[in-house]
């Protein structure tokens, strides 16, 4: 055996124990690998029946939905049935208003005269209940001067 074989048989051994200590790693990673590809496997088969619970909320959703419209379309049609009646109730209110005006002129004006008449009757009598206490004060006067003369 020669340098050249001893070389030869270092550098193969070297390799050996390069290849061993480089497959302990390569072994982990491979089982690493199968891990995580059971893991993915695992999340694949979870996922299918949460998208079809997905699947099944979002049909509910819509048919929820749809109902919602069809409630608001018919609280649309009483709503529009309702500014019809307000409408009306509306109109009834302003031909009572123009009817009470009406009213309200007609007897307005002969209640204004009759209060006015009272007035004058009232003024008119205390001037006169007024006009003789006058009188009978002055003649009170005058018989005082008279005495007093």
């Amino acid at each position: 055996m020669d340098a050249g074989d001893i070389a030869g048989l270092i550098a193969a051994g070297a390799f050996l124990m390069l290849v061993l200590v480089l497959a302990v790693p390569i072994l982990k990673l491979g089982r690493t690998i199968d891990a995580t590809t059971h893991a993915i496997n695992d999340v694949v088969d979870r996922t299918g029946p949460l998208l079809t619970n997905v699947n099944t909320t979002v049909e509910n959703v819509n048919t929820a939905l749809t109902q919602t419209q069809v409630t608001l379309d018919g609280v649309n049609l009483q709503l529009a049935k309702v500014d019809t009646m307000t409408e009306h109730a509306q109109n009834i209110t302003a031909n009572v208003a123009n009817l009470v005006t009406v009213v309200s002129a007609a007897a307005a004006n002969p209640l204004v005269k009759v209060a006015s008449f009272g007035y004058g009757l009232r003024k008119a009598a205390a001037a006169r209940r007024s006009a003789e206490d006058e009188r009978e004060v002055r003649a009170a006067i005058k018989q005082r001067r008279k005495a007093a003369r």
